[in-house]
């Protein structure tokens, strides 16, 4: 099993930055993934980025230029750094954490709200 908490969540202007970190623990060494999804209200779920254990980063073209994913293995930590939000981006964020064997494990979420 692994557990996973977000932080860093929060109410930001247009145009400006936001950092979500995300750490993982419990059974760290099964794995392999580690990304971002978010979930507005009325839509449905969506990849925002993800990241290997190797480094290829993937991420949706509607964040490319502006979101960077970072992942530290040895702390077993993803960073998610946003920059030039837009109110669009407005959602809450869900770290995820893939193994190897396939099984997925979610945070409990944390609200980007991006408003003047």
């Amino acid at each position: 099993q692994v557990q996973v908490a977000e932080s860093g969540g929060g109410l930001v202007q247009p145009g400006g930055s936001l950092r979500l970190s995300c750490a993982a623990s419990g059974s760290v060494f099964s794995i392999n993934v580690m990304g971002w999804y978010r979930q507005a209200p009325g839509k449905e779920r969506e990849s925002v980025a993800r990241i290997w254990r190797g480094g290829p980063a993937i991420y949706a073209d509607s964040v490319k230029g502006r979101f960077t994913i970072s992942r530290d293995n040895a702390k077993n930590t993803v960073d998610l750094q946003m920059n030039s939000l837009k109110p669009e981006d407005t959602a809450l964020y869900y770290c995820n954490v893939g193994s190897y064997s396939s099984a997925n494990y979610w945070g409990q979420g944390t609200q980007v709200t991006v408003s003047s």
